[in-house]
């Protein structure tokens, strides 16, 4: 994983599962991590210590903050959610996405939901 080359469209390859990251990837204390979505069934949710990137690599992706308008996310586009800002994503169609987050931030936050998956789970 480390000292190689990696093709990052090649990695999606084996992302089989919406709303599923896979940890392709580490660089000091933070994931770099790749997930497909597709729906609307990410919750909304907070990460109270950590910030989190979003960057879009193929697709679109409708961001929603708590309280503020929505931001429709295209290929290339990156948004960075600061700790503690109440958020849920969402894509009518498939859209690849690419997180960069703390080791220890939870995939869904503290919320209970189906789609939440530990990290154990995130390394497949």
């Amino acid at each position: 994983m480390y000292n190689e080359k990696q093709n990052i469209l090649e990695q999606f390859g084996s992302v089989k599962k919406y709303f599923s990251p896979k940890i392709v990837g580490e660089v000091n204390d933070v994931f770099i991590k790749l997930a497909k979505v597709k729906g609307q069934d990410v919750p909304w949710h907070t990460h109270d210590g950590e910030d989190e990137l979003f960057l879009i690599i193929k697709g679109s992706l409708t961001m929603e903050l708590r309280g503020k308008n929505s931001a429709i996310l295209e290929e290339s586009d990156f948004f960075i959610v600061e700790k503690g800002v109440e958020h849920r994503v969402h894509s009518e169609d498939e859209c690849w996405l690419m997180l960069i987050e703390n080791k220890n931030t939870k995939h869904i936050g503290n919320v209970e939901t189906k789609i939440a998956k530990s990290l154990n789970e995130q390394h497949y």
